[in-house]
């Protein structure tokens, strides 16, 4: 049986396989990944007979070296196919994986990182090639289920706070202006600030104006007010089934108050009023169970497991990328790739920067 492969770095030809994938979401679009600022989007793409398996990336430049390593958006993403995951059998993921090997030869790609899709089923073609790690759990909520089911496995104390900051009559608006979203990033900027962002999670204003403006894609943005002053809000992503909160933040002055917990259950009733099975709330910081990850725990026991893909592709310049580095291991074992490894000990905490007060 012939096979081929081939990678895809126009707009019009990748959209076309993601059309035509079963399951897609915002992250697999040639539009998302270009607005990455790390380097070149690329679609991979393995194709026998009427199968396809496409799995997008960037890839990027090793300073001081002759080499290439590639990565996965903000978000998740991993392969897709025209057929369930879980249908491709292990020969045909045997060839991609020697497909997949060769295209990274040919792209000099020293190894990937990605974050994977937990609701794909990726594992079952990304496990015979390696490098599949777990990565904790993800949160969710089921929406499918009564309102009156999911609200009653919110803590109970956040019950009542969720259902006084209601009855505080704080106004909830989608805003997807200019001026609102200029009074968003000024909110947004101020929460990395405060939990010391790295610089790659300022995003400008114009990569906000372009996800609002998604053409396939009917993203949000949620802002609260207490009276005229903005306190809370996010930017949701909607795609098939699902709904996330991908970019959230809340006032300084209103962190006591915590009115993302009043944001997050509104997001669920959005998601159900447009037909949305599943709320994504992800999980905590790289995996951890941590405050972030406790803060949706209060609203859902419901967690799949989350996995990244770490895989190494040529070694020998892997490790010779690593000693050149002269990165301390130890100060961040599990960091991948190890030559990327920043100097600063403090990480950036991703997607909802939220209060944990409950």
């Amino acid at each position: 049986m012939s096979y081929k492969y081939f990678s895809i770095r126009n707009n019009k030809e990748w959209n076309t396989y993601i059309d035509r994938s079963l399951i897609h979401e915002v992250f697999h679009t040639w539009y998302y990944h270009s607005l990455n600022k790390e380097g070149e989007p690329v679609l991979f793409v393995y194709e026998e007979n009427d199968l396809f398996i496409a799995l997008p990336v960037i890839k990027r430049k090793i300073e001081n070296s002759t080499f290439f390593d590639m990565t996965s958006v903000y978000g998740y993403c991993g392969p897709i196919s025209n057929i369930n995951l879980l249908d491709i059998s292990a020969l045909v993921t045997t060839r991609f994986k020697k497909a997949f090997v060769s295209f990274m030869k040919e792209e000099n790609s020293v190894c990937i990182f990605s974050r994977l899709h937990p609701f794909l089923n990726q594992h079952n073609i990304l496990g015979s090639i390696g490098g599949l790690k777990e990565n904790g759990t993800t949160l969710y909520m089921d929406l499918s289920m009564a309102v009156e089911d999911q609200r009653s496995r919110y803590d109970k104390r956040l019950s009542r706070q969720i259902r006084k900051m209601r009855e505080k009559g704080y106004l909830i608006k989608e805003l997807n202006t200019l001026e609102g979203i200029k009074s968003f990033i000024d909110m947004y900027y101020k929460n990395m600030d405060r939990v010391n962002a790295s610089p790659n999670y300022y995003f400008d204003e114009q990569y906000f104006a372009n996800l609002l403006s998604m053409e396939g894609f009917d993203n949000k943005l949620i802002l609260i007010y207490d009276g005229p002053v903005l306190i809370c809000g996010a930017l949701i992503l909607l795609s098939g089934s699902i709904i996330r909160n991908h970019l959230s933040a809340t006032s300084p002055d209103y962190l006591k108050e915590s009115p993302s917990k009043l944001l997050t259950d509104e997001i669920s009733m959005i998601g159900r009023r447009l037909g949305k099975k599943i709320f994504h709330l992800g999980g905590g910081v790289g995996g951890k169970e941590d405050s972030l990850f406790m803060f949706k725990r209060y609203f859902t026991d419901l967690q799949v497991k989350d996995q990244i893909w770490c895989y190494i592709n040529d070694h020998v310049a892997y490790n010779e990328l690593v000693l050149k580095a002269d990165v301390d291991a130890n100060v961040e074992p599990n960091y991948f790739p190890s030559y990327r490894q920043p100097k600063r000990k403090t990480q950036a905490q991703i997607s909802n920067i939220v209060t944990t007060n409950v």
